[in-house]
């Protein structure tokens, strides 16, 4: 049995095809685009052009998935804040729909947010803590206790659009990370969550992903770590401080489609664990995605993923 997902996001758009057999549930096809829909965000509108690129790479992967022998009425295609976070969303929807055939499932935040979660505990070992996703558009929380949802909630707050809306360059200067602390400390405090302490938080989706990626590569860990200390996160933005490229050719290695994100990220990133007196992240490679195909698709069954 394979499943198609399409996870239709801010930053990027990706394609994932999951195969289902007797020994459990593998990813055996992945097609990510750096779709950089919120760059097309006006007025709070998507624009036709936005419209068009999304409804573009749809139709791209309606091709990948055919040579899997999958029709696009079984290609499942769920958006998080890329649409969420706009005034005409059922226009987007509704385009898409009529230019590639293909039904878009928005999903509210605290949907987004349990979705990660559900995705997150079938590898994530530990039993009690926070849950933290940085995505592209927006930022998920869920606190959890003995493998239980305590919340889940979501925050429109996103390493592209941190990037959009405050850094005129490449990498920010101190006067734009100090605006965007600034932001994301009162995007969270606008939360009014109970204060509490996660000495280790549970990291999810691209943005935690890249910031191990690039940690394991500036400080010579071993490229399957998946920890990062939140003092190496401080060390990193500190070490990346301007776009010359001695300073940026860590990004460049590891993760080049992430330069002009992964700072607004890990500012973010960094602003969070302080607050959750954080002193390290462990990243999961499942998330979302996974979560929509346990709990949307395949619903009572209890495989578990094996991984790639």
């Amino acid at each position: 049995m394979l499943y198609a997902i399409v996870d239709l996001g801010s930053n990027t758009m990706r394609l994932c095809v999951y195969e289902q057999s007797d020994g459990g549930l593998k990813s055996i096809f992945e097609k990510k685009t750096m779709a950089g829909l919120v760059n097309y965000i006006k007025n709070e509108r998507l624009s036709s052009t936005g419209i068009n690129r999304a409804c573009s790479i749809l139709e791209e992967y309606k091709l990948y998935i055919a040579n899997f022998g999958i029709g696009e009425k079984e290609l499942n295609v769920f958006a998080t804040a890329s649409l969420r976070n706009i005034v005409n969303t059922k226009e987007v929807i509704d385009k898409i729909k009529e230019v590639t055939g293909l039904h878009v499932e928005l999903l509210s935040g605290e949907e987004e947010a349990t979705l990660d979660f559900m995705g997150a505990i079938k590898v994530f070992q530990g039993d009690s803590g926070t849950l933290v996703d940085i995505g592209g558009g927006s930022t998920e929380l869920v606190s959890f206790q003995d493998r239980q949802i305590q919340y889940a909630t979501s925050m429109p707050v996103g390493s592209l659009n941190l990037y959009v809306n405050y850094v005129k360059k490449i990498i920010p200067k101190e006067d734009e990370r100090d605006l965007i602390r600034e932001h994301v400390t009162e995007a969270l405090h606008s939360l009014e969550l109970k204060k509490e302490v996660s000495p280790c938080i549970c990291g999810v989706g691209g943005t935690m992903r890249a910031a191990v990626k690039l940690s394991n590569q500036i400080f010579g860990y071993p490229k399957e770590n998946i920890t990062v200390k939140t003092s190496d996160i401080k060390e990193m933005l500190t070490i990346i401080h301007n776009s010359k490229r001695q300073t940026i050719a860590p990004i460049l290695q590891v993760i080049p489609d992430r330069i002009h994100t992964i700072i607004p990220g890990l500012i973010a990133v960094d602003t969070i664990a302080a607050i959750y007196g954080a002193e390290q992240i462990i990243v999961s490679k499942y998330g979302v995605r996974e979560g929509y195909l346990y709990e949307r698709i395949m619903k009572e069954n209890v495989y578990a993923p094996s991984g790639k």
